[in-house]
């Protein structure tokens, strides 16, 4: 799969306010594979165009 640097057209967000830095909840969670954290500040994002829209969310607080 090819690799994108940010995506703008897949409405799949992340809020970057409930991700936890160094959880990899929603990495581990994707059946695709289509979510990875970036180095620089462990914030998750989408890295391939690809989604199932499977829709798994993280606990509200």
């Amino acid at each position: 799969m090819p690799l994108v640097p940010q995506r703008g057209d897949v409405p799949v967000t992340i809020d970057e306010s409930l991700c936890i830095d160094g959880c990899t909840l929603c990495v581990d969670m994707c059946p695709l594979d289509s979510l990875a954290i970036r180095e620089d500040d462990g914030k998750a994002y989408m890295h391939v165009d690809e989604c199932w829209y499977c829709g798994p969310r993280s606990p509200r607080r």
